[in-house]
């Protein structure tokens, strides 16, 4: 049985059910059923399911974040926040999305037509963690719907109450049976499904080590797959920049979802020049959070996802010390029940600590003073990942270096770093390949067919 804790308590909230292989056999030839039939379905009848798939979201949103909130910790406001994101998504794809799947034409030089087609290819699986159960899934399973796949889930143990809602909700929808389906399974059961035939493509939200061990499973049988690995986003602040807005935009980036979002700032990286004045507002800031009940609108966050993910931070914290660091603010236990972890700053890190290749999940900055420009942009690239950037300036040409220079798949300028259904989402390095939302997000598990025709 998977167990579902609230972190704010500690207490067991409700178990579910692993799957038994007949039961996952099951559900793979359903899908492949499912798959045989939505493919031809046309494209007018996928973007009335997302509509209706939305409606659904809306309706329940109070109920949809609730569940969020007892399984992973989130703050409420910010897990209805995400459902009305995920209802976006699902409309995005509906009214934008068909535009994206019309046929191009290029001219050949004999004087006939090469045309791209885009269609789709059968069952998705998508592995996805708990930090934003909802959003991460859907921004999956929306453009799977709409391409004529259809997906199958593998989330996270400990949001496996998210995952049932998220299969109801498109259920009640009016989806076709099949269409979407959530597998209880343990990660050692992920290895079977990657290589059986009748699925097509995996994607993956998560750490390292299971990007690697997905990657390895989906090139040994040949199955196209994207990686979205998390990272060590760099937030780089030069003089020009408006200091109380970097300052709060920083603050909300270590807080929001308790410092467990794979893209916002853990890295500040301040220019000499600032630096101490930033630290010194910072800092405030930082002791100024208010960790406490997610249920309470009066929290700025809550606990960690769980007590292990409140011990590993703090073993971090240690680590870094232990290699000369400074826990200038915060990064405590305070006295209250759950996996509570009090909003912390670490300066004085060692380039040599483990620090600068690993993700803190957790709302705890890393903070660097640089000597100027080039310095910045040497510290932002120093780590193996790659995911997004933040970048406060403005001088145009600072702006366009840091664009050109920094080593990720996206940079924020003058803002955080947030995913939205328009645009294109991912990394490089080791924070993964491919990209999810957007036009290229929709391609990624389709098939690009080009079709010759004579003049």
């Amino acid at each position: 049985m998977f167990k579902s804790v609230n972190p704010a308590t500690g207490q067991q909230i409700a178990t579910h059910p692993v799957l038994s292989a007949p039961e996952v056999e099951a559900k793979l030839a359903l899908a492949a059923q499912a798959y045989a039939a939505w493919r031809t379905t046309p494209i007018a009848d996928r973007v009335a399911l997302l509509e209706r798939i939305a409606d659904r979201y809306d309706a329940n949103k109070d109920r949809l974040a609730r569940m969020a909130t007892q399984e992973m910790g989130k703050t409420l406001k910010s897990a209805v926040a995400e459902v009305e994101k995920c209802a976006a998504a699902f409309r995005h794809y509906a009214q934008h999305g068909p535009a994206m799947l019309e046929p191009q034409s290029y001219p050949l030089g004999n004087g006939g037509t090469a045309e791209v087609n885009w269609l789709p290819q059968g069952p998705v699986l998508a592995i996805m963690p708990w930090n934003f159960p909802y959003w991460q899934a859907v921004r999956f399973l929306a453009p799977t719907i709409l391409a004529g796949n259809v997906g199958l889930l593998k989330h996270a143990s400990i949001v496996q109450g998210v995952a049932g809602l998220m299969e109801e909700m498109v259920r009640d929808a009016g989806a076709p049976e099949g269409l979407f389906q959530n597998l209880a399974i343990r990660s050692d059961a992920v290895g079977d499904i990657i290589a059986d035939d009748r699925v097509v493509a995996v994607t993956l939200t998560g750490s390292e080590g299971a990007g690697v061990a997905v990657a390895e499973q989906a090139g040994r049988h040949l199955k196209k797959v994207v990686l979205e690995l998390g990272g060590s986003d760099p937030f780089v602040v030069m003089p020009s920049a408006d200091l109380d807005a970097v300052v709060k935009a920083a603050v909300t980036a270590r807080v929001q979802n308790s410092g467990q979002s794979c893209i916002c700032g853990k890295r500040m990286i301040v220019h000499a020049d600032i630096y101490d004045a930033f630290l010194a507002k910072f800092a405030d800031a930082m002791r100024a959070v208010q960790a406490g009940d997610p249920m309470d609108p009066a929290s700025d966050m809550g606990p960690l996802s769980s007590f292990e993910q409140r011990d590993t931070v703090i073993e971090q914290i240690a680590e870094a010390k232990r290699q000369g660091a400074t826990l200038l603010v915060g990064g405590e236990r305070p006295d209250l029940p759950g996996a509570y972890l009090t909003a912390g700053i670490l300066t004085d890190i060692s380039p040599d600590s483990p620090l600068m290749a690993e993700e803190i999940f957790g709302p705890i900055a890393m903070l660097f003073r640089a000597a100027d420009i080039d310095d910045a942009i040497r510290i932002a690239n120093d780590i193996p990942f790659g995911l997004g950037s933040s970048v406060w300036t403005n001088d145009e040409g600072e702006q366009d270096r840091f664009v050109r220079d920094i080593e990720a798949g996206m940079t924020a300028i003058n803002q955080m770093l947030a995913s939205s259904p328009e645009a294109p989402f991912g990394g490089i390095k080791r924070s993964g390949h491919g990209r999810e939302l957007g036009p290229f997000g929709l391609h990624e598990f389709m098939n690009l067919k080009t079709v010759f025709r004579t003049g």
